[in-house]
């Protein structure tokens, strides 16, 4: 019992910040639940961003409707669409999110280099519809869009996926920043909890500064034995910028913004959460208190 207790003062001399002090202090009080729907659903932030003038990753077309399942090969021949991104609107955490990474002669190709057939494609969208990744369960839209082209350093850096950049926005401004990096134990996916790496990047320059898997620190990637530290992530004042905008047409006080950078186009945004995680904290090595205080 005497552990928990300095356990817990430890944490609270570092300004960590738990599940209900992240509920209590700044989402119940900073975010007002009629703007939910706003970032709780992605076919309204790609359409508020564009509107704003921030680059998100061009949208291919949205299926609505099961009945618009009978001409999956009409939508994905139209315009030759051969590596493409299909994701719930109102998904989390990265559930339902299928990459094609190319066609070949006997279907399509995800990253991994399994290749699918279009019923298999036609099956996982018609589960997105149904509400299966849904946030609550409700029915939902199918986006699917262009892949996003990995730059040179996330390629290095990275195992398969595409990495993404979480910025902690506390209104309006930009208190704490992380890197998260596919891995093979993740499936590709820069997701934390799905075994995707953290790392902590500074503010001021935009360099990696610490990295954790699991929560655990490291200093090289798993997979590839890449150094997580000291790297510079180019365009890093774009990628500020971009935060900032998103968390201002947002109408939110407290919010995650993701943002990818594509080989051709650069920063974009990818998406913004409502409900922020708390593991960037260990990612820096520090506490949201002592960024915000």
């Amino acid at each position: 019992m005497l552990n928990i207790f300095k356990v817990h003062k430890a944490l609270k001399r570092k300004g960590i910040v738990g599940i209900n002090s992240r509920n209590l202090d700044f989402i119940f009080p900073l975010n007002d639940r009629k703007n939910y729907q706003f970032v709780d659903d992605k076919v309204l932030t790609k359409k508020a961003a564009i509107e704003a003038g921030i680059q998100t990753p061009q949208l291919y077309a949205l299926i609505e409707y099961q009945e618009q399942l009978k001409r999956l090969q009409d939508i994905l021949d139209h315009e030759a669409y051969n590596d493409f991104v299909i994701k719930p609107a109102k998904g989390s955490g990265g559930g339902g999110i299928m990459v094609i990474s190319g066609r070949g002669s006997n279907g399509y190709i995800r990253p991994s280099g399994k290749v699918i057939s279009l019923e298999e494609i036609r099956y996982h969208i018609s589960n997105i519809l149904g509400g299966l990744y849904s946030l609550g369960g409700v029915r939902d839209v199918a986006i699917i869009e262009r892949r996003v082209k990995n730059i040179p350093l996330f390629e290095k850096l990275s195992y398969q996926g595409v990495p993404d950049i979480r910025l902690v926005v506390y209104k309006n401004e930009t208190v704490m920043a992380m890197l998260r990096l596919p891995t093979r134990g993740s499936s590709g996916r820069a997701n934390l909890h799905s075994g995707g790496i953290g790392v902590g990047l500074c503010l001021e320059t935009g360099k990696t500064t610490n990295a954790i898997l699991h929560n655990k620190k490291i200093v090289s990637h798993v997979d590839n034995n890449e150094s997580l530290i000291g790297q510079q992530i180019p365009q890093w004042q774009e990628v500020l910028a971009i935060g900032k905008k998103a968390s201002e047409i947002s109408n939110l006080g407290y919010v995650g913004v993701d943002i990818v950078i594509d080989e051709e186009y650069g920063p974009m945004l990818l998406e913004i959460n409502a409900r922020p995680g708390i593991s960037i904290q260990i990612a820096n090595n520090i506490g949201l208190l002592q960024k915000i205080g």
